[in-house]
């Protein structure tokens, strides 16, 4: 006769500090990511670490405290991420973690296809239901597929982690070691309530380019958030983006977005993973217009475009006047990763009627206060191309859109001139000229 589910569940349910005891030295780990990091287990992992030698913790971003990459930890946990978060950035540019270079629609399958083997996965699960299937709340997309590949899985399991539907969910027999915690799931809110008037003028620009009937995909940050507030005049909008945040409530809640004219998922939000505040976890708990789904499926480019009128909308550090995007360093200073922009530029640009764009404020300034263009003539040395000039159509600052797309380079460099801050223009001229583009 087999247990039934509850008995099994209170038969692995262990303490934190014993959890991280299965870990041994030589071990690759999977770490759950984004506001899903798993913050006893973590710190248990942290005082565990002294006894531990080269363990590899392999992440995307994580929200929180960096204490599993501070320098006391060298030669006992070291980070291997896939995409560079603000916690971690410090430790990847000294040399104290590393960074792989992924499209983060492939992220998940170097651990699902063997190129990663993963030894021990800690995830984040909401409480079980009446089957004795746990979701994995906000984070699905990079998790699922990880975690199923690991040999063990030890998981936190939150009574305020809400429970999200779509290809979301984990049986608890899937689950070695249970540590159950009550703890609320950090906000991290997209816009902080300040927008400036230059994150406004693009977000009107781009509300322009997006037609009625429209499914939306949008990166991290305020210019995507800012965008929604744009869009009340819009029929049948649609979302299927790797994650989306609070914004997203208001405009399904005054009828503009009901997905009703996806060709994909019709009638439903489709996304991997969810940031944003306690609203929008109470908002898509239990709610069956959310669709959680793999990374390697939301991100798939050739799902993507399957979506007529895609849009895609993503930030840059800087473009040059050939429309090569940098989106990843400063120069050779390794700042983000590709993320999903890729791949849902490219899947934008192979639907039916898609607008990929590309989005950022023309002009920046260093710490030391000197003022520069983000457009500019030739990327710094050693920037990385994140989003290559065959590919992209869209580029948008606070004065203007260029559409690059079958345009020459002059034609591009003149476009990309005219969108530029018009303090740095007289000289992005002369450079062009220097060049031969104009």
């Amino acid at each position: 006769m087999t247990m039934d589910w509850k008995t099994l569940y209170k038969s692995r349910v262990v303490s934190a500090e014993d959890a991280v005891q299965v870990i041994q030295s030589g071990q690759r780990l999977f770490l759950t990511g984004n506001v899903s990091v798993p913050h006893e287990l973590l710190a248990a992992l942290v005082a565990y670490a002294p006894q531990l030698k080269d363990v590899e913790i392999c992440q995307a971003l994580t929200v929180g405290s960096a204490d599993y990459v501070g320098q006391e930890m060298e030669g006992h946990l070291r980070v291997n991420t896939m995409f560079i978060s603000a916690n971690i950035r410090k430790a990847v540019q000294e040399g104290r973690a590393d960074f792989t270079p992924v499209l983060l629609s492939e992220f998940p399958l170097l651990f699902k296809n063997g190129v990663l083997p993963v030894d021990v996965a800690l995830v984040h699960v909401s409480l079980p239901d009446e089957h004795g299937f746990c979701s994995l709340g906000v984070e699905v997309g990079l998790t699922k597929s990880a975690a199923e590949s690991a040999k063990i899985i030890v998981a936190e399991v939150n009574e305020q982690m809400p429970r999200t539907l779509g290809d979301a969910f984990i049986h608890v027999s899937r689950l070695d070691y249970i540590v159950p915690v009550d703890y609320p799931i950090p906000e991290l809110s997209m816009s902080d309530g300040e927008t400036s008037a230059v994150v406004e003028k693009m977000a009107a620009y781009i509300a322009e380019l997006i037609p009625d009937g429209a499914t939306m995909q949008m990166g991290i940050g305020a210019v995507p958030d800012a965008v929604l507030k744009y869009l009340y005049d819009k029929k049948d909008l649609g979302v299927h983006t790797e994650l989306f945040s609070d914004g997203v409530i208001d405009l399904v809640e005054a009828g503009v977005l009901t997905s009703a004219q996806k060709t994909l998922h019709q009638g439903k939000i489709v996304a991997g993973f969810i940031l944003g505040t306690q609203r929008l976890y109470d908002w898509v708990d239990d709610n069956p217009l959310i669709e959680m789904h793999r990374t390697e499926y939301v991100n798939d480019p050739f799902v993507i475009a399957q979506n007529e009128r895609m849009v895609a909308i993503n930030s840059a550090i800087e473009v040059d006047l050939t429309g090569q995007v940098c989106a990843d360093s400063i120069g050779p200073k390794l700042y983000s990763g590709v993320g999903g922009q890729l791949d849902f530029i490219y899947g934008a640009s192979r639907s039916k009627g898609g607008v990929p764009i590309i989005a950022l404020p023309s002009d920046a300034t260093t710490r030391s206060g000197k003022r520069f263009s983000r457009i500019t003539a030739m990327l710094k040395q050693g920037a990385g191309v994140v989003t290559t000039r065959n590919h992209v159509r869209y580029v948008v600052t606070e004065y203007g859109v260029a559409d690059l797309y079958g345009k020459t380079i002059r034609q591009r460099a003149q476009a990309l001139i005219n969108i530029a801050h018009p303090d740095f223009r007289d000289d992005l001229k002369k450079q062009a000229v220097e060049l031969n583009y104009l």
